[in-house]
């Protein structure tokens, strides 16, 4: 059976203040992603085969040609067990400077079975302009592992994705849209809301003063920068506390059977009732052999025993305005499972006494 998991945050009426600095990001701080293609060498017979992945051979030749070395002859017989072809990923993150490590992911694109043991030879990192920003090599940290022979095999963990810590050196500075001196700072809202944003514009112009600040739209926020110091600025904004308002929001995972709920969820009156019919059905082929001299054939004839058990439908009645506690003792009253919980929370939402917004992922 699915496991559950009912998560929900039973506050008082008296709500936590957060810091700006958790809610919110610098409009032109942010990180950029890289990538690459490059080989891995050094395996012990358990990279790509020249069958599946035949850009591997092309990469090996190309690679080759660059140190003088021409194989083109020979390309129909290589066999680059000990090589696979892999993409390398990486995250740029702000006010980056040439000289600085970054840690990358290595990926296999081929049919290798495992890149345990293997290096990664020397691997430009591009970013979305297709500008080169990083460069990649060194030694694989892979977790997982493969070993078998000829009739079985066991893989522990994910043996074709592997890490180099500090395996990239940045060769150029991270790009960037905020200057110290720029006339304004742009607050962006993890999660846009109005009232939110409503109290955030209040707080900072309680602190800094009347006017300071001027909402854009849900999620956006202006603080003006008389004194042309952005960074002393941004400092003394991310520390700013404030509460938070939210959506009534129920996440459901049907694969897991895992639901949560914001402590904002509330439900009108309504009644539940729970039951649920199990059949089983049960074959048990019997052999049936004629007697000496009958002439007959031995066959098996089918027997099937049919059982089928309903329980009694238990009813619940929520009251209008229900808290988040009362609805999930209720729930877990009726004896429901997590597909039935899903079933019945569907249910009262169909029937419009459920304010709150169902995610189904």
């Amino acid at each position: 059976m699915a496991s559950l998991l009912l998560v929900g945050f039973f506050a008082s009426s008296a709500a936590y203040a957060e810091r700006i600095k958790d809610l919110a990001t610098i409009q032109g701080v942010r990180s950029n992603e890289l990538i690459g293609y490059g080989l891995v060498v050094g395996l012990n017979g358990t990279g790509d085969s020249s069958n599946s992945s035949p850009y591997t051979i092309s990469s090996i030749n190309a690679m080759l040609e660059r140190f003088g070395i021409n194989v083109r002859s020979k390309i129909a017989t290589m066999k680059p067990k000990n090589i696979a072809a892999v993409m390398i990923t990486a995250t740029l993150p702000p006010f980056a400077r040439p000289g600085q490590k970054l840690d990358v992911t290595v990926s296999s694109m081929g049919d290798s079975k495992s890149l345990r043991g293997g290096t990664l030879l020397l691997t430009p990192l591009l970013a979305g302009n297709n500008q080169v920003y990083a460069v990649a090599q060194g030694a694989l940290s892979v977790g997982g592992f493969t070993a078998g022979g000829n009739a079985a095999s066991k893989t522990v963990g994910h043996p074709t994705v592997g890490r180099i810590p500090n395996g990239a050196n940045i060769e150029r500075a991270a790009p960037t849209g905020m200057r110290s001196g720029q006339d304004k700072v742009t607050l962006q809202l993890n999660n846009p809301d109005f009232s939110t944003i409503k109290r955030m514009r209040d707080a900072i112009n309680a602190n800094f003063g009347a006017d300071m600040a001027r909402t854009v739209d849900a999620g956006t926020i202006e603080v003006w920068n008389p004194e042309a110091d952005a960074i002393e600025l941004i400092a003394r904004l991310e520390q700013i506390e404030l509460t938070t308002d939210h959506r009534a929001v129920v996440v459901m995972d049907e694969r897991t059977g895992t639901i949560v709920m914001g402590q904002e969820v509330r439900i009108d009156t309504v009644a539940v009732a729970h039951g649920s019919i199990s059949v089983t059905v049960t074959e048990s082929p019997q052999v049936s052999q004629p007697n000496a001299f009958a002439g007959g054939e031995t066959t098996t004839v089918d027997r099937t025993d049919v059982q089928i058990e309903e329980e009694a439908a238990q009813l619940v009645v929520l009251p209008r305005q229900v808290s988040l506690s009362t609805l999930v003792t209720a729930l877990n009253a009726v004896g429901a499972t997590p597909s039935d919980l899903i079933a019945v929370l569907q249910a009262i939402k169909a029937a419009g006494a459920l304010h709150a917004e169902l995610r189904v992922i």
